[in-house]
C-alpha cells in the first residue's frame, strides 16, 4: 500500500514562518500544519491549512473512504454549509486531510470516527492520484469499507448523510448535486467498488 515518507528531520514551513503565521491570533494556538509532499508521497516541507488552501497550490495529502453496505449502495455525505469548499453539495462518506506526522491510515482512521462516529472496518486501498482545484492541489489517497455499519454523522461537519444505489449517483453526474471531486473519483473507482461487493 502506498504511503508518506516523512524525513528523519522536521523539514521547513512554506512560506517561510512569519511570527504571525506561527499561532492563531485569536487563540494563540498553533496553526494545523499538512504535510507538503511530492507524488510520490515523500514529504518535503510543511504548510498551515491556510496557506494549502490560498490557491498556492502546493500538493498536500488528503484521504477518502467510500463506505459501501451489502445491497452496494454507497454512503454520501451531504456537506455544510459552513464548509469553505463546495458547500450544500454532495460527497464521499469520509474525506479530510493528514495532518502532519500521520500516516495515512491514522489520517483515515481519525477522519472516519471525527465524521461518521466508524471506528471498527477494514479498509481497502483503492489507489492514489493528483487532484487540482482553482484553490489547492491534492493527493487523494482512496480506501472503501464494505459493511453493516451504524453511521452517526457529526452535525456540525456534515447536513446529512445516506446510502445511495449507484443508478442514482449516475443519475446525477453532471448536475451540480454532488462535488466535482467525487464525481471524477466515482467514475475512476466505480468497478473496484463494485468488485468489492
Amino acid at each position: 500500500m502506498f504511503d508518506l515518507i516523512y524525513p528523519s528531520w522536521l523539514p521547513p514551513v512554506l512560506p517561510p514562518r512569519r511570527a504571525c503565521d506561527a499561532e492563531s491570533p485569536e487563540t494563540g494556538t498553533k496553526a494545523e500544519m499538512f504535510p507538503v509532499v511530492e507524488p510520490t508521497g515523500e514529504v518535503v516541507a510543511r504548510a498551515s491549512r491556510s496557506y494549502c488552501h490560498s490557491g498556492a497550490k502546493v500538493l498536500h495529502p488528503v484521504v477518502h473512504l467510500h463506505v459501501l453496505d451489502r445491497y452496494g449502495r454507497i454512503y454520501l455525505q451531504k456537506r455544510s454549509m459552513e464548509k469553505d469548499i463546495q458547500p450544500g453539495k454532495w460527497d464521499t462518506a469520509v474525506g479530510g486531510h493528514v495532518d502532519y506526522g500521520e500516516i495515512l491510515l491514522e489520517a483515515l482512521y481519525r477522519e472516519a470516527s471525527e465524521e461518521l462516529g466508524l471506528k471498527e472496518f477494514n479498509p481497502v486501498y483503492l489507489g492514489s492520484y493528483v487532484f487540482e482545484s482553482e484553490i489547492e492541489k491534492e493527493l487523494v489517497n482512496v480506501f472503501a469499507a464494505v459493511g453493516s455499519f451504524i453511521l452517526s454523522p457529526d452535525m456540525e461537519e456534515v447536513a446529512e448523510g445516506r446510502f445511495w444505489d449507484m443508478e442514482e449517483v449516475e443519475e446525477n453526474l453532471g448536475k451540480s448535486v454532488l462535488t466535482p471531486n467525487f464525481e471524477q473519483e466515482f467514475v475512476r473507482i466505480k468497478d473496484r467498488l463494485l468488485a468489492l461487493l
